[in-house]
């Protein structure tokens, strides 16, 4: 490595402006860039002047040339005069360039000083010029960069807004999306308990049945309270103690709401809140079928009733009114029927030797109320006719049937006809007169005295004998076929001898079938508990007849009519 130095004194301005120009031809020997040109040069002005400032300076030119290397290097220093000022750090800048590089001294001969100055100031001026071409182009480069970053930073913010804009649009379609399946949901919700709630009001045919069902499906979920106000069909409804929204109900037929708010419900009436219920809405909604038969007052099981339970509640309120109408017409129908079937059952004859008991019992469920029936009377031979019989159908229509039938079997009786002769006419009859019903009966002929009994039936379950002993027999002998049947038929009679103190009971199907089950394990149910009577239960028929009723009805749904008529002969005289 080869090293050369050089120091130059500078104790005026002139010293610092011929170091300046020297330094400025040293750094374009170097090949330094403009730029870097000017930093320097401004960089060792400005050095100069603080080192002038504080008694003179001295700079230091030490060049670098390494053996096979192309570059050399140009160290510039410079210290004050004396030494460095404390507190003031020592100033150096390296140049490095290609070209041999000596150093030489800002001195010339005299006379050139103005010269020199004048190519330094000029040379400066062209370095300015570079410096502000080089400073141009970068500016220019910035500006351009600069609007590059602007368009790149407002693409990137429509990016971001593009992004929030879809953002916005996802979140919208969820919120859409969680509202329409929570809606679905709630009227899903909503239709299956309507579906519920109408199965459970529509099965029963009991209006006040009916009534005990609907507040035990509705609270708590959709009504804090629920209560129902049925009209009497003969009388005026009774205001008193109701809301005033529901007796605006009864007497428009329109749904009220009483609240201290508007309740915005479809097809609802806004009323103010009811003192009955001062912090609770109601909701009061009358009950149309052929009329207003009463009103569904509801008291909101939160601070207000939704729109779309309202909706379902207007719905139940139509369907529960329908049920309620069916159950009273149905009630009016059974009642009517009932009464035509007590009128037209037989008061039973006292009978020298006979003793008879009967029961007659409606169905408690369903419509099957009407068509059985019991009878019995004397002949004019002394003989007495027991007759037990059941037409197929119920309700009015078969309780009229019942009555026509029973009026042309003792009309035909009297004729003194055997029971299979008067079976045998009652079938010709009813397959003419009323070809679309049918009806089953039995006919038993007790003669006093006289221990053969004469009977015959059509499709009818078989009489059951109890003798004194306790043995019981099934006259399970096959009947004929039942009344009506569009068969010509010919019945037939069989003789069953009794003894004294013989029981024979006659009875119809809803004692002994059970739908489970069928007929025959009544049967034989039947004759089971007759056989358990003791002698002193047979002594009184009328308990008898209550003691068997008892263990074969405590598993019946009572959907069906009952007859059981007794029929004991006096026992043996001793």
């Amino acid at each position: 490595m080869t090293t050369a130095s050089d120091v130059w004194h500078i104790a005026s301005l002139s010293d610092a402006a011929r170091a300046r120009a020297a330094a400025a031809r040293l750094a374009v020997a170097a090949g330094a860039p403009a730029l870097e040109r000017a930093r320097f040069l401004t960089a060792l002005t400005d050095r100069l002047r603080q080192c002038l400032a504080q008694g003179g300076a001295e700079v230091v030119v030490t060049t670098e040339e390494a053996g096979g290397e192309p570059d050399r290097l140009v160290r510039v220093a410079v210290r004050t005069v004396g030494g460095p000022v404390e507190g003031t750090p020592p100033w150096q800048f390296t140049l490095t360039g290609p070209c041999p590089v000596r150093p030489s001294a800002p001195g010339h001969p005299a006379g050139q000083d103005g010269t020199e100055l004048a190519e330094a100031l000029l040379a400066a001026d062209e370095e300015s010029a570079a410096a502000l071409d080089r400073l141009d182009e970068l500016e220019e480069l910035v500006r351009f960069h600069r609007e590059e970053l602007h368009q790149t930073n407002q693409g990137v913010l429509a990016l971001h807004a593009e992004l929030d804009a879809v953002s916005r649009a996802q979140r919208e379609l969820l919120d859409a999306e969680r509202t329409a399946r929570t809606a679905a949901e709630n009227a899903r919700r909503l239709l299956t308990f309507l579906t519920t709630a109408s199965a459970v009001v529509t099965t029963s045919l009991d209006h006040e049945d009916i009534v005990r069902r609907l507040p035990r499906l509705l609270v708590p979920e959709y009504a804090g309270r629920a209560d129902i106000w049925i009209f009497d069909e003969d009388q005026e409804p009774h205001h008193g103690g109701r809301p005033a929204a529901a007796v605006t109900a009864a007497r428009t037929g329109r749904p009220q709401h009483a609240a201290d708010h508007p309740g915005d419900l479809p097809g609802v009436e806004d009323h103010p809140p009811s003192v009955l219920s001062p912090d609770r809405p109601l909701l009061c909604i009358p009950l149309t079928a052929r009329g207003v038969l009463g009103v569904l007052t509801l008291t909101a099981p939160g601070p207000r009733f939704d729109p779309d339970t309202c909706v379902m509640l207007l719905e139940l309120a139509r369907r529960l009114a329908t049920a309620l109408d069916n159950a009273r017409r149905y009630e009016q129908h059974r009642d009517t029927a009932e009464a035509l079937q007590r009128a037209q059952l037989t008061e039973l004859p006292s009978s020298e030797g006979l003793f008879l008991a009967a029961r007659y019992l409606p169905a408690t469920h369903g419509l099957n109320i009407g068509g059985d029936w019991y009878d019995a009377f004397p002949q004019p031979d002394g003989s007495v006719l027991a007759v037990i019989g059941d037409v197929t159908g119920h309700g009015l229509r078969a309780a009229v049937i019942m009555g026509q039938l029973r009026t042309a079997l003792r009309a035909y009786a009297v004729e003194g006809d055997s029971p299979a002769r008067i079976l045998t006419r009652l079938h010709h009859l009813l397959r003419h007169q009323q070809p679309e019903l049918y009806a089953t009966a039995v006919i038993a002929r007790f003669r006093p005295g006289d221990p053969d009994v004469v009977w015959a039936a059509a499709g009818h379950p078989p009489a059951v004998v109890r003798s004194p002993d306790g043995e019981v027999r099934v006259l399970d002998t096959k009947p004929g076929i039942m009344l009506g049947v569009p068969l010509a038929y010919e019945y037939e009679d069989h003789v069953v001898r009794i003894g004294p103190g013989s029981t024979v009971a006659l009875y119809t199907d809803g004692l002994v079938e059970r739908r489970a089950q069928g007929i025959d394990p009544g049967i034989d149910r039947l004759a089971h508990v007759l056989a358990a009577l003791s002698p002193a239960e047979l002594e009184d028929l009328d308990a008898c007849a209550d003691s068997l009723l008892k263990p074969m009805l405590h598993d019946s749904e009572r959907d069906d009519d009952i007859c059981l008529l007794l029929c004991r002969t006096a026992p043996e005289t001793v």
